[in-house]
């Protein structure tokens, strides 16, 4: 153990990092902009203080009037100030969090590796279990292009070099180097204080691929080879009693995409997207790999005259065109110029380029990773047998090892489209083919005759030589170009195939006969050896669609064929279920209650069918969309549905909050590896089956209670929607440049055609975050409303539940976590922006009965009026917030009031995504 000072002094240097960063911003405005915008800016902060930290309430009206009075250039410096100080601050406290984490390296916390390994010795597992779980495991992130991320590229690399900077500054220790130290990070701020925080025109999906990209050189592709190497040799050090030979760990670690194919809603995704990410990916994946081997050549200079080497390395030393006489005894050298020699080959031919290198002795590209895996094994079975393995783990081991995450196509990317879209290009192709019925008017029975109708059939309905609709033109060259894709790069290149708002299952089927039309499907729909080359994913979003899940699942695996097709696709089957739209449709606390029901009956009926299930999980980055800290989510699954796989959204600013520094990338991406470890092997939700019927019991019980609360408000309370789009920021973030999608599906103000993301990010910016909460406190407040017996009884059942049991725990401490950031007084000041005072006054009152009884039920389970008492860290970071937060509320409602009432200036309008940008990054969340 380390010194019990420790984490004091650690918390004591993020205050002074914090501190230091923020005075350093201060000289940089005061520098730029001059003494009075400085003085203005130190007054508002002095004042939003006050309020907080001495709950001053005469400091509450000169707080409004100093902003009421602000220019337009003046609003500009000090939401810039504000925003600017949240960006340092995030940095500051991610330094902390790492410094944290390494402090308990000699006793370690769930979430971390060490302590997985650490549960697998005291549990004494053999190795065959681990391995059994390790040879079928999937940890797969999926970064998706929401319309949520509101950094630039540029802004996150001048901090990522500041998060270095100040991670170097606390092991420096002579002046001169503190000095120069100094001297960057000021340079640094300056450079940010200098830089434009917005982009000036929309986002494509061609930048959205191009930052995903980013990402994966900061991160992906040095930290995954990194995390599998050391897991492997943590392995082999555990069991090496008991090893006959090393262990290899199989690269289990998989990143998943969704930008440049997800059509859903984004008419800008198309098949010359798909074509365009896929390249970018594998120019990515290839650059990184001829660096490598560039290192390589130069590093392994194993001479034969001190060390052993195998005739097979000798062979390919051979190919190689470098045949000087000073290297003639560094046959690895030699080696490996001639596997880097046949790899530019290999660039050349997929990604063009200049003229293909005419090789000597009929060298070929490599037709696929294996291939090149294969001559780099040659190298490490030969430094195993000759005395070199502490040659290997340095850079060869980490390259095979990224070799086989990354392939040739870097990231497996995913295909979606609505299947109300599915629905009518299947209807175009039975009418232009001559077919007398209307699809879309069939029945669900007659659908499903008629689409396995045609699965049958070996001819196509598609024909070159039929004029189509461009829409439907469009949907079946995304297909053939995913075909082409997967021919030129390999089958990873893209494997799913995922059905939004799943219903029925003729939405399968569509999607099956969509396949075939692209030459995805080989074989005859029944035979033994059919091949569905896209795995057919559904998405079930809403309350009704997760609770038919099972019942469509149940139908596809009876269908007739259905077992050679999945036997073809590895026995297993994946289902992906929407966090963000079943808490739009049914509240918080239905929407994941709703979620652990279908897990449950999908396991089952996957279980009993003897197939494998997977479960893609589509969260977002807040509470209301399946967000909240990732060990303790995937640690409350319900029991069997994690199985050493899962698949999850990695959406909008989360991604750059957790994989734009690789430091804090690494961390995360440990905590999910560690989770699947952990909730596969030592699953928290144990309980027995007579408690767990009580438990599951009282859950219905509160989530039809706060369903019912919640739609009574959302889409039962006439004006409502009124109130939504007036009393948030919704118009104005639809207009920022964040995003190549949409904000909405359809051109309308109703709730239900909004999209779940700028619905959860509009809450945030008026710090109601009401996706987070809503309905669960009418839901304990109602089944606490007996007699007094009865209460104490039926409070002890819930304390129960807090305590034994994973999901109702982790809701309430999510619940805890947004209450702590939701603020009603800042959230009545939007409310001032619905003109109408009697809706008003109605929508508020309902908002704020509901957070006074959520108030209650969380005093009362925790035992504390204190939010967060349970976590100080994170409570004090909140806290340390608010001063910081209030003035940008402040100023966007005064913003938004000027700019609806007709006010055009270009400046007003920056102000205010400016300030959207400034409470996205005080709160570490959007959408």
């Amino acid at each position: 153990m380390m010194p019990g000072d420790l984490p004091t002094k650690l918390s004591q240097h993020l205050k002074e990092n914090i501190r230091y960063l923020g005075k350093l911003l201060g000289e940089t405005i005061l520098a730029q902009d001059g003494q009075a915008k400085f003085d203005l800016i130190e007054n508002i902060r002095k004042t939003a203080v006050r309020i907080h930290r001495d709950h001053d309430r005469k400091a509450v009206g000169q707080l409004e009037r100093i902003l009421h009075g602000l220019t337009a250039p003046e609003t500009i410096c000090v939401v810039r100030a504000f925003s600017y100080f949240k960006h340092l601050v995030n940095i500051a406290e991610d330094l902390y969090a790492h410094q944290l984490t390494r402090l308990n390296e000699d006793d370690p916390v769930p979430g971390t590796l060490a302590y997985s390994m650490g549960q697998i010795g005291q549990e004494n597992l053999a190795l065959k279990d681990i391995d059994a779980v390790f040879q079928d495991a999937l940890v797969s992130p999926v970064l998706t292009a929401h319309p949520t991320e509101v950094q630039r590229k540029t802004i996150l690399d001048i901090e990522r070099s500041l998060a270095d900077l100040l991670s170097a500054r606390a092991v420096l220790v002579s002046r001169h180097e503190l000095e120069r130290n100094h001297l960057l990070i000021q340079g640094a701020i300056a450079l940010l204080w200098q830089t434009r925080i917005l982009r000036f025109s929309k986002l494509t999906v061609a930048n959205e691929i191009e930052n995903s990209l980013s990402y994966y050189e900061a991160t992906f592709l040095e930290t995954i080879p990194e995390i599998l190497q050391d897991l492997e040799r943590d392995i082999n050090r555990q069991f090496a009693a008991r090893l006959r030979q090393p262990y290899y760990l199989p690269s289990f670690i998989r990143m998943g995409s969704w930008i440049g194919g997800d059509r859903d809603g984004n008419p800008f995704v198309n098949g010359s997207t798909l074509c365009q990410a896929v390249a970018l990916q594998a120019g990515t994946a290839f650059r990184f790999y001829s660096r490598e081997l560039e290192a390589l050549k130069r590093e392994l200079c194993v001479s034969t005259r001190l060390a052993g080497v195998n005739d097979d390395v000798k062979t390919l030393a051979v190919r190689s065109s470098d045949q000087s006489p000073h290297r003639l005894d560094e046959p690895y050298r030699l080696a490996l110029n001639s596997i880097h020699e046949r790899f530019v080959m290999t660039t050349q031919h997929l990604l063009g380029g200049s003229e293909s290198m005419k090789a000597a002795n009929g060298t070929k590209p490599y037709a696929s990773p294996d291939e090149l895996l294969a001559e780099l094994y040659i190298l490490t079975d030969s430094l195993k047998a000759n005395g070199g393995n502490a040659l290997i783990y340095p850079r060869l081991g980490k390259l095979t090892k990224a070799i086989e995450t990354f392939g040739f196509h870097l990231s497996t990317i995913d295909i979606r489209q609505s299947s109300e879209m599915h629905e009518a290009v299947i209807r175009e192709l039975f009418l232009k083919a001559g077919y007398d019925f209307n699809y879309a008017e069939l029945s669900e029975e007659e659908k499903v005759e008629v689409l396995l109708d045609e699965l049958k059939q070996p001819r196509l309905l598609y024909s070159p030589f039929q004029q189509y609709s461009e829409f439907a033109h469009s949907e079946m060259e995304v297909l053939n170009k995913a075909r082409e894709m997967r021919n030129q790069f390999g089958p990873n290149t893209v494997r799913q195939y995922i059905i939004s708002h799943t219903e029925t299952l003729s939405d399968l089927l569509e999607a099956a006969l969509l396949q075939k039309e692209s030459g995805l499907l080989k074989g005859i729909w029944g035979s033994q050896k059919i091949q569905l080359d896209l795995n057919i994913v559904p998405l079930f979003e809403t309350i009704e669609d997760l609770r038919h899940a099972p019942m469509i699942m149940g139908q596809w695996l009876s269908l007739l064929g259905i077992r050679h097709v999945l036997r073809n696709q590895g026995n297993e089957q994946e289902i992906m279920l929407g966090y963000s739209d079943s808490n739009k449709d049914g509240g918080f606390l239905t929407s994941n209650w709703e979620l652990y029901k279908a897990e449950i009956s999908l396991v089952e009926l996957f279980n009993q069918a003897n197939i494998k299930l997977r479960l893609f999980h589509g969260r977002g980055g807040t509470v209301g969309r399946g967000g909240g800290p990732t060990y303790q989510a995937i640690m409350a699954q319900p029991p069997g549905t994690v199985n050493g796989q899962i698949r999850l959204t990695e959406q909008g600013e989360i991604i750059a909050n957790r994989y734009a520094d690789p430091v804090v990338g690494r961390q995360h991406l440990e905590t999910l590896v560690a989770a699947t470890i952990d909730a596969t092997l030592f699953p928290q939700d144990a309980l027995e089956s007579r408690k767990r019927r009580a438990f599951e019991s009282i859950m219905e019980e509160l989530s039809a209670c706060a369903m019912t609360s919640y739609r009574s408000l959302v889409y039962e309370t006439p004006g409502f929607a009124d109130y939504f789009f007036n009393a948030t920021p919704i118009d104005e973030i639809a207009e920022l440049n964040i995003g190549s999608r949409p904000a909405s599906r359809k051109s309308t103000r109703r709730i239900e055609d909004l999209r779940a993301i700028p619905w959860s990010f509009s809450w945030g910016q008026c710090r109601l975050l009401l996706p987070g909460w809503f309905g669960i406190g009418s839901a304990i407040s109602q089944y606490l409303d007996t007699d007094e017996k009865t209460r104490e009884i039926r409070t002890g059942h819930l304390r129960e539940m807090l305590e034994h049991w994973p999901l109702f725990r982790t809701l309430i401490a999510n619940v805890d976590m947004v209450l702590a950031k939701t603020d009603l007084t800042v959230a009545r000041r939007y409310a001032q922006l619905v003109s109408d005072k009697k809706l008003r006054e109605k929508i508020l009152g309902k908002i704020e009965k509901e957070y006074a009884l959520t108030t209650e039920a969380l005093n009362l389970l925790l035992g504390s009026d204190e939010r967060l008492s349970g976590n100080p860290a994170l409570a004090n970071s909140i806290r340390n917030r608010l001063p910081y937060l209030d003035p940008l509320n402040h100023l966007q409602v005064e913003l938004i009031r000027r700019y609806r009432g007709g006010e055009t200036d270009e400046k007003l309008k920056l102000a205010i995504q400016l300030t959207i940008n400034g409470i996205a990054a005080s709160l570490r969340n959007t959408g």
